[in-house]
């Protein structure tokens, strides 16, 4: 998979909100890449070369080297073009440390719940996920207070890793709302992350991903093949 110095491309699906986590990094620091479409139903040879262990997107492939796993790809994109923009992630270790814990606690503890509201086929079974959802929403709350410092992002005054992690999942989070009627970033119960939703949703970086993800979209693509249960990215 040679390629030429410097060449990036991204193996995405349009609806992953983890193909949205990478593209959001990559357009803060102004990197220039080539962004290939998967269809996840029969998926290409790069693909399933790039990322023989799992198969799924997005994968990063940067001078024909591939890197998987969205938070990995994040890292990746913070340190490969560290000069670019200013880093995500902290300079201290002992911040980086708790951006990382964060990161963790978002994707199993509030991604995974989420994730199983939409592929409830009860409503009983929807109320339960949706709960341990909303519990872990509350949590995340004060995560962020404690990140913040009182700036409104969790990187301070400037977007830093957590603030992609999460920013990628923003149009899934309408689309949820539409889909089952849950708002997981209430303004009355989490104001916090409420007023950290708005306040991202209008970044010019996070318009330009944000716009390729029509929320009905969304909405229609989650009825249609996300609750076959198909695994689509991670």
């Amino acid at each position: 998979m040679a390629g030429e110095k410097n060449e990036v491309k991204l193996l995405g699906m349009w609806a992953s909100p983890y193909m949205a986590r990478v593209k959001l990094p990559l357009n803060l620091k102004g990197v220039s890449y080539e962004y290939m479409e998967e269809d996840l139903a029969n998926k290409s040879e790069l693909l399933l070369c790039s990322n023989p262990v799992h198969k799924v997107v997005p994968v990063l492939i940067h001078d024909g080297k591939p890197i998987c796993e969205s938070q990995v790809i994040v890292q990746y994109i913070d340190e490969a073009f560290h000069a670019a923009a200013k880093a995500l992630l902290p300079a201290d270790p002992y911040e980086r440390a708790v951006a990382r814990f964060w990161a963790a606690y978002i994707d199993d503890k509030v991604l995974g719940p989420w994730e199983m509201v939409l592929k409830a086929k009860t409503g009983k079974e929807r109320a339960v996920w949706a709960r341990r959802t909303f519990e872990a929403v509350d949590v995340l709350e004060e995560g962020l207070m404690k990140c913040c410092k009182g700036k409104g992002l969790f990187g301070g005054d400037d977007i830093g890793y957590l603030d992609v992690l999460l920013g990628g999942m923003v149009p899934w989070l309408y689309a949820t709302e539409k889909i089952s009627g849950h708002n997981f970033f209430d303004a009355s119960k989490v104001p916090l992350l409420a007023s950290w939703m708005e306040r991202f949703t209008h970044l010019d970086a996070a318009k330009a991903v944000f716009q390729e993800q029509d929320v009905d979209s969304l909405v229609e693509f989650a009825r249609s093949v996300l609750l076959t249960g198909a695994a689509t990215s991670s």
